[in-house]
């Protein structure tokens, strides 16, 4: 793969970071044992094979032999170049647990590993097989950069560590990729057409702009239970949800699935914050929900392809079927602004910035995360299909999002195998409870789903 310039939102998300910071996007995915395996067998060799296994598949995947570095023009860009030293080893790792539970074992390793920075200098990514001498599954982490791709891009990218998409590339037929280029003449209408380009990208640089503006916060404090000092500490929580629970809200409520998910969300802050004895706040929290900017069936092509919309969670309201008739009216006019609308557009913004700016305007951009947000809550989409490593299937998998600066607490969701699964990475020292929120969302869930059945008679 020849080097390629970062495009400005990777490059955005490249320089936000920092030692307390770090932008990468995760994923702890849960396998049992391969059926017929049993319970004997020696667990040094299933590990080493299953370690094996991701090392051969992940090298085999161009874009994670690929590292950053900086370019002398644009001034202040960055370009994906091979890494001629690459080695693997470098990269994917064995975590051996200790005896106890092992998902919660598990869920705080990833917690204590989603702290560290990736090393710059190498292909911005990690993989660890986490697995214990007595546990009959395992698990995997995995780690990338969010300057190599957004939630999308990043299942693309990591789907090829799987059994089937791994099988299926070995049986698809190399064709040449050699491209005959030849120049591209620059005449008069060519420089023409070229600038009315640039001019359309500025105007709509300026129209997002002013949206973003419009639509930020006069007091940046955001909200102090999700918005506290940062101490630089990660954990990691998991819940899990009914999909068809879920789906019984949506038909009998209306919107989508997503809308039932972000209630769901609403009333365990709400049950959380007063367990903690916070005041409900009359507005908000306010959600940065993500929103791709890929077209559908397209392809997936590289890097981030990102807006986002903002939603105010209404965390004070005492109904459950109100709460999600208040966040379904606002992602419907979220959905009929359109994603280059609200400050939750600020992804498309960065995307439009020079090189030079994203270099030194991210220390400034980094802070002004909590004027815009107090919490993000994405979904991750994922194939439907059943997925396997080394013949062990795939049980649960848990997508993980970085924090921005000055917030404690990132909610992501994905759908697999009939459920709903929640990753929740907080401040360990803001969000000590953070367990208590993860009790709050099953119970939530419930709530809704019985004030859906019985209309006339709020719990």
């Amino acid at each position: 793969m020849s080097s390629e310039l970062l495009a400005p939102l990777d490059l955005a998300f490249w320089h936000l970071e920092s030692t307390g910071h770090p932008m990468h996007l995760g994923a702890l995915a849960f396998f049992a044992p391969a059926p017929g395996s049993g319970t004997g067998g020696d667990r040094e060799d299933d590990a080493e094979r299953i370690l094996g296994l991701l090392a051969n598949r992940t090298a085999a995947i161009p874009r994670l032999r690929m590292r950053v570095q900086d370019v002398l023009l644009p001034v202040g860009g960055a370009a994906w170049a091979a890494a001629d030293d690459f080695d693997v080893r470098r990269h994917v790792r064995h975590l051996r647990l200790p005896e106890g539970d092992f998902a919660a074992e598990a869920a705080h390793a990833a917690g204590e590993l989603m702290e560290q920075p990736l090393e710059r200098g190498l292909p911005p990514w990690e993989m660890y097989l986490l697995s214990s001498e007595r546990a009959t599954c395992f698990a995997v982490l995995v780690k990338l950069h969010h300057a190599l791709a957004d939630g999308m891009r990043a299942v693309a990218i990591g789907a090829g560590i799987f059994d089937e998409i791994a099988d299926a590339r070995r049986t698809v037929v190399r064709r040449s990729r050699t491209v005959t280029s030849r120049p591209l003449p620059w005449g008069a209408r060519r420089i023409a057409g070229f600038a009315r380009g640039r001019i359309a990208e500025l105007g709509q640089a300026l129209g997002v702009g002013a949206s973003v503006v419009l639509a930020s916060r006069l007091d940046p404090r955001g909200l102090p239970a999700l918005t506290a000092g940062s101490s630089g500490t990660r954990r990691v929580g998991t819940a899990v949800l009914d999909l068809e629970e879920v789906s019984r809200v949506r038909r009998a409520a209306g919107g989508t699935a997503n809308d039932v998910l972000l209630a769901v969300v609403t009333g365990a802050l709400r049950r959380w914050m007063s367990g903690r004895g916070d005041q409900l706040p009359e507005a908000g929290p306010r959600a940065l929900v993500p929103v791709s900017r890929r077209r559908p069936g397209g392809r997936p092509g590289s890097g981030n392809k990102l807006s986002a919309y903002l939603v105010e969670l209404p965390v004070a309201d005492p109904d459950p079927c109100s709460r999600l008739a208040a966040v379904r009216l606002a992602m419907d006019r979220n959905k009929a602004a359109g994603p280059l609308r609200g400050a939750g557009a600020v992804a498309v913004l960065a995307d439009q910035l020079p090189p030079l700016a994203h270099r030194f305007g991210a220390p400034l951009a980094g802070g002004a995360a909590r004027v815009l947000f107090d919490v993000l809550v994405t979904s991750v989409p994922l194939p439907r299909s059943a997925l396997s490593l080394g013949g062990c299937p795939l049980r649960e998998i848990y997508p993980l999002a970085p924090l921005a600066r000055g917030q404690s607490l990132a909610i992501a969701m994905s759908t697999y195998g009939g459920q709903v699964h929640v990753g929740l990475v907080a401040d360990g020292k803001a969000l000590p409870d953070l367990d208590k929120l993860l009790l709050a969302l099953r119970e939530e869930l419930d709530e809704l789903l019985a004030a859906v059945r019985q209309p006339g008679q709020r719990p």
